[in-house]
């Protein structure tokens, strides 16, 4: 269970984060020197060097927006100057990509932050700039809603790319790009002229994902604890019923894989903060704005709670919280997780995905009352992957989060000589994730305008407000 003693404020944080930033220069640098785009997105390192690895190009989105994301913390002109060209000359084909569910990842990473940088003020207003980035987002949203599956009881999911059957936890954080879609007032066009609303499409995947994806406690199968996740629902495409949970990359469909939890884990506080943004009426269709927001906010309060009991003291998790190597470790959540133990890797991209949700979920619910403990943990989460061993300071290391795993079950990731499970590599999302964890905690120091990725299409500012849900 992660330890909320050894939680340091934000204020604490400021030198770790400034630190980071200097760190993530040297990475964004030397990756831009030596990485050709023609081989393809870079993924994950292979003995500290990025490697491209074909499954789908969901990665290459991170790796320019992490350059944005530096121009933002830093305002250094290089930096946006970089992201803005490389959106530009290599992302048009992300967002017509007809065969993957990642748009919210590679898009909104790029063309959203470029959007919300000049409402934010960071960027000249320039109408024809803007519309440039609003159109790329409008296709984004409604290339993602059209990967459709009804279901039998009147829901329906943005289908993965394993097919019309397969619903992905990973989704969940991926819905970023229908909300701007919808907030830039897009529809999908469908046959006949059919109007299909982007926000009633999101709301039902999220709603989907809640009731198939993550458990409750209420006697679902043998292996139903609270919170739990599981990375993959499979349905019969004939008539849209359920048959059973799957897994591409955890241990087993009766386990959490913790990268599947922590997606969940962010993704429904931060749709959350969207959707206060806007009007009650959108919410008829679906029950009204309290329906929506009890299911978002049950399945993120759950899933917050399961990632605080089954990761060790640090919050950094293993790659599986069923994991065959784990009883060989011990007691291993009565302690910090241990990268460089021989039964199974840690994965520090979890971490750093589900640090982000914690803060925002216990912003929601109150620092000071019943968000408390998600807040702190987030916290602690976030002071572990900003030092030894997690942050990368060799420079000769192209990555900055070190410890993070891709795909265990294939043996994706690099085991380096006389270790036996996969340690010390990084992978690309796990990076962009950590500098926007870091440039949330330091917008926060700061009292600086709230970080949430809706700016790119509501006024700045527009947020949730502490304690509101």
């Amino acid at each position: 269970m992660i330890d909320l003693t050894e939680a340091p404020s934000v204020q604490d944080l400021g030198p770790l984060i400034q630190r980071l930033w200097a760190c993530s220069a040297e990475k964004i640098d030397a990756l831009e020197a030596r990485f050709d785009p023609e081989a393809g997105a870079p993924v994950f390192t292979v003995a500290g060097r990025y490697t491209a690895r074909g499954w789908t190009e969901w990665t290459q989105g991170f790796q320019f927006g992490s350059a944005l994301l530096q121009f933002d913390a830093t305002g250094e002109d290089r930096y946006l100057a970089l992201g803005r060209a490389r959106t530009v000359e290599l992302m048009a084909s992300h967002v017509t990509h007809t065969g993957v569910h990642d748009h919210g990842f590679n898009n909104v990473s790029t063309y959203g932050t470029l959007l919300r940088l000049m409402r934010e003020g960071r960027l000249p207003d320039d109408p024809w700039e803007r519309r440039f980035y609003e159109l790329a987002l409008k296709s984004s949203a409604a290339v993602q809603a059209n990967r459709w599956t009804e279901l039998a009881d009147g829901g329906g999911y943005i289908h993965s790319f394993n097919g019309p059957h397969s619903l992905f936890s990973d989704t969940v954080r991926s819905l970023r790009a229908l909300a701007l879609g919808y907030g830039l007032g897009h529809v999908l066009m469908g046959e006949n002229d059919r109007r299909i609303c982007l926000l009633d499409r999101l709301i039902r995947h999220a709603g989907a994902t809640a009731r198939y994806n993550v458990y409750y406690g209420e006697g679902r199968d043998g292996y139903d604890l609270p919170g739990r996740v599981v990375h993959e629902s499979l349905f019969n495409v004939t008539d849209g019923r359920y048959r059973c949970p799957s897994t591409q990359q955890g241990y087993s469909a009766f386990s959490t894989w913790t990268r599947g939890l922590a997606w969940v884990v962010c993704g429904y506080p931060e749709q959350l903060e969207f959707l206060d943004t806007l009007a009650d009426a959108v919410f008829e269709p679906h029950g009204g704005r309290a329906a929506v927001t009890a299911m978002m906010l049950r399945a993120a309060r759950a899933t917050a709670d399961f990632y605080l009991e089954q990761t060790p003291t640090c919050g950094v998790p293993y790659w599986d919280t069923g994991a065959p190597g784990l009883p060989a470790l011990g007691d291993y959540l009565a302690r910090p997780a241990d990268p460089f133990n021989d039964h199974e890797p840690v994965d520090s991209s979890a971490a750093a995905i589900a640090a982000q949700g914690l803060l925002r979920l216990g912003r929601r619910l109150g620092t000071a009352g019943e968000g408390e403990r998600y807040w702190l943990a987030g916290l602690r989460v976030a002071g572990t992957l900003l030092a030894e061993p997690y942050l990368s300071t060799d420079p000769t290391h192209e990555g900055l989060l070190l410890h993070s795993v891709y795909h265990w079950p294939n043996r994706w990731d690099h085991v380096p000589a006389g270790r036996t499970v996969a340690c010390g590599e990084s992978s690309m999302w796990g990076d962009y994730h950590l500098r926007e964890l870091a440039l949330y905690l330091q917008r926060s120091a700061r009292d600086q305008t709230y970080l949430a990725f809706h700016s790119a299409v509501t006024a700045p500012g527009a947020e949730a407000r502490e304690g509101q849900g």
